[in-house]
């Protein structure tokens, strides 16, 4: 017989997965969520972000299982702009300062229902957007306000796969994961 602590988690994962069943667009902060956090700098003071090639793997499968994958983020970096470009994400908002207003008018402007659109922050500016967003997520090392307001928080932290663990919830939840994962168990 399970504890009533036990089948109040139960609870929490299938409400979670309800919710991501639903998603249709993954928005994405880059510092601290597609990157660890850091910011190095070049010889000629050339920002450099490392970003995570399993994150990337994953991105891919979302947009292969038919879900968007977008980025919201308050620095402006040609870096950025570079890997949205690898990895053919189209929705690239970048320069969100004050995240939610323009959340607001892509909601306008793209006409999707924010139950739809999950959300993965992980610092103060991104709590507004996680409060309106269908599914909000945090990488494991987001400041505490955020992981609260988190509907789930990934085990990894920003950078490290926080990312690949959130497409992995979407697309089990979506049914979609044996079917973009087919072609690696060939």
């Amino acid at each position: 017989m399970k504890s009533s602590f036990a089948k109040r988690e139960d609870l929490v994962e299938e409400r979670i997965a309800q919710k991501a069943s639903r998603i249709r667009l993954l928005l994405l902060d880059v510092d601290g969520v597609l990157t660890d956090g850091q910011i190095y700098y070049g010889k000629d003071g050339e920002a450099i972000k490392p970003f995570n090639v399993k994150d990337g793997s994953s991105i891919v499968w979302l947009k292969r299982a038919g879900i968007e994958v977008g980025i919201l983020t308050g620095r402006v970096s040609p870096q950025v702009d570079a890997r949205a470009r690898d990895l053919k994400i189209t929705t690239v908002i970048q320069g969100a300062l004050r995240k939610l207003p323009i959340f607001e008018e892509f909601l306008k402007t793209s006409g999707m229902d924010p139950e739809h659109i999950a959300y993965m922050g992980d610092d103060l500016h991104d709590l507004p957007v996680l409060k309106r967003v269908g599914l909000a997520m945090a990488p494991a090392d987001a400041i505490q306000a955020v992981r609260d307001a988190a509907h789930w928080t990934a085990p990894s932290p920003g950078g490290k796969g926080a990312v690949r663990e959130a497409a992995e919830l979407i697309l089990k939840a979506t049914g979609k994961w044996d079917e973009v994962t087919a072609i690696y168990h060939e």
